[in-house]
């Protein structure tokens, strides 16, 4: 009796733990849950942290540089010697230039040359057999005193600002009374020069029935670039530059004006319309984008979210990887000229055909990626003369390393320039968007910068050197922002 009663006390006590078992998992499953749950809405709430930090810190508006407005670029000893007068100037190709010229040619047609590769193109720079037959055409073909002619058809001008001797053509409208002339600045980029201007600025000066006001155009050369002095002392970067340009048409006596840039025209065009709203009336690009954390970050989003961009224009953006691809393909010069400008200056600056060549190839890329695969590298579409031109103006003035070292002086004042760029600026603005531009930006993207960005022209024709290559397209665009410019100042 004693045993079988064990035996029940124990069989009760067995079904007793598998009862409380399942009690047991369950409390414990649910101990894990709500754990689980705690932990889910502690990451939640810590990626929600760590987005907005991110979005307030790439949305932050930095403070306004401050900057001396004569800060001076020339020798010290000039300082409080300045000649403020405007002395007119007169490009000269001089017998001395054009006899070591030839010189130089001359050596290099002895020189044996290495071929490219079949079917090579221009996928590894310059075409030994395109690149031939714009400099025989050099050699044989350019009329160096015609050429010097047709630079001179403009009036030129020099005048000290800052410290140092800065060129610029000026030219004045003809009109009557009636007309409305305003005040345009053109700034050219790399590897360009005044000389990119020729063709539009007719355009430009020509009164229009369809608008009541034309331009009296002021075209500079960049300090360091063409027949304008560069600094002797480190720090002239864009922003510092718009400073110089700024000072430059207060010298002319404009106190208000317009701006229109591309490349680094537009980069110092911003700066300008960012420190001097007041006095930049209107600011028209043709390379409307500002290069910052957010819009890269927005951009690569936008290869995952398609919907971020707009849909007609994707392909000019995407795919990410393409476009990288190609930016890294085609950005060793930058690289060279942000880290050591006056090494490779040396050599271009020795070489005529070394020369043409550098700068060669930018018109080849910039006007159309594809150019590369073609044998002629799609320079037929330009006049071989006007490619030429601009080559003399650096060759005659020696300027090629002084004109590359804006790209170490950026690199250099990167936080101020980068500022620049996350400022928004309330002056009107205008972008017109060729097709072939190296960089596009969606509307949305430069509101960021712009928020007063009256409109922009987007189309399937031209690249970067859009004053050359497109000069009645590029002269109808900046005709139509100003004239939404002026209506707007009008009524403000």
């Amino acid at each position: 009796m004693g045993k079988k009663k064990k035996e029940n006390l124990s069989s009760k006590k067995e079904e007793n733990n598998k009862e409380a078992k399942p009690s047991k998992v369950r409390n414990c499953c649910s101990f894990n849950n709500n754990c689980c749950s705690i932990i889910s809405c502690l990451v939640a709430i810590f990626a929600a942290f760590l987005a907005y930090k991110a979005y307030t810190t790439l949305t932050l508006v930095p403070d306004l540089p401050t900057l001396d407005l004569e800060a001076w670029w020339g020798p010290n000893d000039t300082r409080g010697n300045q000649d403020t007068s405007i002395r007119p100037f007169r490009i000269v190709f001089s017998e001395s230039m054009l006899t070591d010229l030839r010189r130089r040619f001359d050596d290099y047609r002895r020189l044996k040359k290495t071929k490219s590769f079949e079917n090579a193109t221009w996928t590894y720079g310059v075409n030994s057999d395109g690149f031939g037959k714009i400099f025989a055409h050099w050699v044989f073909k350019y009329k160096f005193n015609r050429r010097e002619l047709y630079l001179n058809q403009y009036d030129h001008f020099k005048t000290n600002i800052q410290g140092m001797d800065i060129h610029y053509v000026h030219v004045k409208p003809k009109v009557d009374r009636n007309v409305k002339v305003v005040p345009l600045l053109l700034l050219h980029g790399f590897p360009g020069s005044v000389r990119e201007f020729y063709e539009a600025i007719p355009l430009l000066t020509t009164p229009r029935s369809e608008h009541d006001f034309v331009f009296e155009i002021i075209v500079p050369s960049l300090p360091g670039f063409g027949y304008s002095q560069g600094p002797v002392r480190p720090g002239l970067s864009e922003t510092p530059m718009a400073v110089v340009m700024r000072n430059l048409m207060h010298r002319l006596g404009f106190k208000q004006f317009y701006i229109q840039g591309g490349d680094l025209g537009h980069k110092i065009g911003m700066s300008m319309a960012t420190l001097f709203p007041n006095e930049v009336l209107g600011f028209h690009t043709n390379m409307a984008v500002t290069i910052t954390d957010l819009s890269i970050l927005t951009w690569v989003f936008g290869d995952i979210w398609p919907s971020f961009i707009e849909k007609e224009y994707s392909n000019r953006l995407y795919p990410v990887k393409d476009k990288v691809n190609f930016y890294l393909e085609e950005s060793g010069y930058l690289h060279l000229q942000h880290t050591k400008p006056d090494t490779i200056g040396v050599a271009l600056k020795e070489s005529p055909a070394g020369l043409a060549a550098y700068i060669i190839e930018k018109f080849v890329i910039g006007t159309n990626p594809e150019n590369k695969f073609l044998d002629d590298g799609g320079l037929e579409s330009f006049d071989t003369d006007d490619l030429l031109d601009n080559i003399m103006i650096y060759w005659a003035t020696g300027c090629i390393t002084t004109s590359m070292r804006i790209f170490k002086e950026t690199s250099r004042n990167k936080e101020m320039e980068t500022a620049l760029e996350k400022i928004p600026t309330e002056v009107p603005t205008w972008a017109l968007r060729l097709r072939h531009e190296i960089f596009f930006m969606p509307e949305f993207m430069i509101k960021w910068k712009f928020p007063n960005l009256f409109g922009t022209t987007t189309l399937d024709v031209g690249g970067h050197f859009a004053a050359l290559e497109k000069p009645e397209v590029f002269a109808h665009d900046v005709f139509k922002a100003v004239k939404s410019f002026r209506e707007f100042n009008r009524f403000s």
